[in-house]
Order: C-alpha cells, then structure tokens, then sequence
C-alpha cells in the first residue's frame, strides 16, 4: 500500500518512521500546508514524495491516508478522504460533534474503505490483560468501571495548543474535556463489548486567570475545565468517567473495573487483580520498559505486550503511549492491505467518542441524563483482523 501522513506536526514524528518501515507499505509520503516544515520532513525521514495540501495527496495515488491535523479538522477531512476513495487513518479525536461522527460512519458504509481511529488506550498493558481476563470469566459479570484522565494545562498543553492553534489557541484550548474522553472510555467499552444507553454529566465552572474558559472565550461556549460522567450501559454496567484538565496532580490515564468474581484496579500505587481470595501484584507484567525479544528490542513495551506480531523492522523504532504506537500503525496496515476492519474501526470509534459528546451536553444541562445514540458494530466480524 502507498500511504500519505497528512500534518508533520510533533506527534507525526512518532508515526512517519512506523509507516516508512512497515514491510506492506510500498512508499509513504507526506503533506503539509507549511513549506518549511514538508522540505525539512522530507530530508530528515527520507520521504521522496511530497504533497502541499490534503487536497493534493487525494488527488494522487495513495491508497491511504493518515491524518495528524488539527483535532477539529479529522471529521470533515476524513470523509472527503473515504469519498475519495482512500482509506483513513486518523489521530484522536474521530470529530467534534455526533453529526460528524454520524457522517462519518455512513461513509464507511457507503464506500466500504476502512477507517480507523488511532485509540492508544486499546493496547495499553492494563486493557490488554482485562480483556484476557474477561474472555475467560475472570470478572465474572462486570458491574462498574472507571476511566479517567488528567492532563492540567501547566502539564504542557499551553505548549501544545499555542503549536496547534497559533493566535487561537484560547478558543480552540477550551474544547470541553468530554469531548476528548476516549483515552477513558477506549479501554473500557473495548473490554465489555458493549456501549452506552445514558449520561449523566456535572461541570466544573473554571475561572482561572488564562481566562481560557470565561464567558465567550472559547469556540465551543465552554465553561467547564472538569467533568465528571456517569455511563449507564448495554450490558446493564455502570461506568465513570473524570476528564480534567484543572487539576494538581500528576497527569495519568488509568482504568480499573470491579465485577462479581474479580476486579482490576489502577492506581498511583499500582495494578492488582482482586477477587475473593486475595490480590495479585501485576506491577511486572504490565510496566512498560525497553523489551528483548527474538534478538530485537523494543521500546516502551510491556510483557504482556505480544511483540511477536509484529514486523521485524519495528525493532528499535520509537514508540509511544505505554506500547501502542507500534499495534496501531501494524493494525492499519495489515486491515488495508487484507482489505478487512481493524479492532478499532469506525463504528468503535462512535462508541469511545459519542458518549462523551453527548455527556457535555448534560451539563450544560445541569446534569440531565440524557440517551446516547448508537450507530451499530461491523456488519460482519468475520470482516475484522485479529489483534
């Protein structure tokens, strides 16, 4: 497959070595609005072609796409791409509302190319042996789970705004956090097999001095720096979610999940599996760290981690988000090439995302439980790839 990363910004830098050296990718190239930056791409990765626009890498001959754009841009630029025939890639968040994400989701099924979100929290180690633990009833019937994710804006996301928005890094800065919950709920819906009927949300009202949430400040009418939801679920489950972006403390995106038989808890202090007759330490299977394996070696990968899926040429690249970086890259490939929908596909992608959108809804509500909407699973999962 020949692929074209749109946006050479600082996370493309993670991804553009992963798509250059996968063995199924025959050429990738890269676009860029700014000159500058696609001339200095294309010498330090070794890129021979080069495009000036998305609209120019659609025009061409890549089969895929895989956009590191701005986050309210991956919506619309991912179906145009899927109307133009390419297949998408797409860095978090899917898009900024559920008519987007509704639009998006009839285009795959309407053109049948694949579409994938780049979810990191799905091959972080604690979702991985959650779901080993749930596919063999070690949770026995999974009544409530937690995400969440704290990330305060003295915690380098001035710097990243101010790189990503320029002059409008306050009102695009003050996106509601519900509208970035996937690092939350990525794991969680992937280990139930299940999604959200119901929220409840409550906002904090922030009023610190960068004034980035004051009245009128901000594009999205947006008041609240935390928010805290309530999921009720398919399966009968309950699930809470805190997105915080005003907070003292360590920045961290974790997950437990308590059910009848067994529990998994993350915390500051560790990861144990819990049941009826005691914990267990998991601290060494699941912490990530520099990996041999085969005579080569893999950076931030954790045991648990199956390294031997994928492509030799992975050995000593970089990697990112406690092991994901290398999974999802591979994932894509191998979905486009075997032309069948990867794990974290696009109506996956509607579950992690669609209920935090809706969850923002409710408190600007005063926190009225409101229905989430569904857009349904891949029609038939033969037509999946195994992870």
């Amino acid at each position: 497959m020949k692929t074209a990363i749109i946006g050479t910004g600082g996370f493309a830098q993670c991804f553009i070595p992963l798509f250059k050296a996968h063995p199924l990718v025959s050429q990738l190239a890269i676009a860029d609005l700014d000159s500058t930056k696609l001339d200095e791409n294309r010498s330090k990765h070794g890129v021979d072609e080069i495009y000036s626009s998305l609209d120019e890498a659609l025009e061409s001959d890549v089969d895929a796409i895989a956009l590191f754009t701005q986050n309210w841009m991956h919506g619309p630029q991912a179906v145009a791409a899927l109307k133009a025939g390419k297949h998408v890639y797409s860095a978090v968040p899917t898009a900024v509302s559920v008519e987007e994400v509704e639009a998006l989701v009839r285009t795959v099924e309407e053109t049948g190319k694949i579409y994938m979100i780049g979810e990191t929290s799905y091959y972080y180690p604690g979702a991985i042996y959650c779901r080993q633990q749930a596919a063999s009833g070690a949770f026995g019937k999974v009544a409530y789970s937690e995400g969440e994710y704290f990330h305060d804006w003295d915690h380098g996301l001035y710097e990243v705004m101010k790189t990503r928005a320029g002059n409008r890094w306050r009102e695009e800065g003050g996106m509601p956090p519900m509208h970035y919950p996937t690092h939350s709920t990525g794991g969680i819906v992937s280990i139930l097999n299940s999604f959200a009927t119901h929220v409840s949300c409550q906002g904090f009202v922030d009023d610190h001095q960068d004034g980035i949430y004051a009245p009128g400040a901000n594009t999205y009418g947006n008041r609240f720096s935390n928010q805290s939801a309530l999921f009720l679920m398919a399966d009968g489950s309950i699930v809470r979610v805190n997105e915080f972006r005003r907070i003292g403390h360590p920045s961290v995106e974790r997950m437990s999940m308590f059910g009848t038989d067994g529990c998994f808890q993350n915390t500051l202090a560790g990861q144990i599996w819990t049941d009826k007759d005691g914990f267990t330490r998991l601290d060494e299977m699941l912490t990530c760290g520099r990996l041999e394996a085969s005579g080569l070696t893999y950076e931030e990968m954790a045991p648990i981690h199956d390294v031997s899926r994928l492509p030799k040429e992975f050995g000593g690249l970089p990697n990112g988000h406690q092991g994901s970086h290398q999974f999802l890259v591979d994932d894509f490939v191998r979905a486009v090439v075997a032309e069948q929908h990867p794990p974290n596909d696009v109506w996956q992608a509607a579950r992690y995302l669609v209920p935090g959108l809706v969850a923002h809804q409710s408190a600007v509500r005063g926190g009225e439980l409101l229905p989430v909407p569904d857009f349904g699973v891949c029609p038939n999962k033969r037509d999946r790839i195994t992870p």
